[in-house]
């Protein structure tokens, strides 16, 4: 029962936490963030060309497991950076309008552009 028992708990992830992974929250395009290293992200499209690094210096807090340092606003010094892996259009949303009775319909559409990202480190 016990040996069961532990390898229910290292199974979860509730046993050691031999390294905490570290994360940042950033803001970009107006939106935040929670990226860690190797994570992608879609981000409001950015002025960048595939491949290029990008450094997003606008990190809102970092840590590390329970261990977290926020800033006010910003935390000063840390940055992130990234690749640009592609650009691209998001799904199409559909706007419809219509009065009832009325004999009124109006049809649109929106994609919003993306930039997707591969984060390459978090420096504190």
């Amino acid at each position: 029962m016990r040996y069961t028992l532990r390898l229910r708990l290292a199974h979860v992830g509730l046993g050691r936490q031999d390294g905490a992974k570290m994360y940042a929250v950033i803001r970009t395009g107006g939106k935040q963030y929670k990226v860690a290293v190797g994570d992608k992200v879609k981000v409001e499209q950015l002025t960048a060309e595939v491949g290029q690094e990008v450094v997003l210096d606008q990190v809102l807090a970092i840590g590390a497991g329970a261990d977290v340092k926020v800033g006010t606003p910003m935390v000063s010094g840390a940055t992130v950076k990234a690749i640009v892996v592609s650009h691209g259009l998001h799904p199409k949303v559909r706007i419809f309008k219509m009065r009832r009775r009325k004999h009124y319909q109006r049809h649109a559409g929106h994609r919003q552009s993306y930039t997707e990202l591969q984060i390459g480190s978090v420096n504190a």
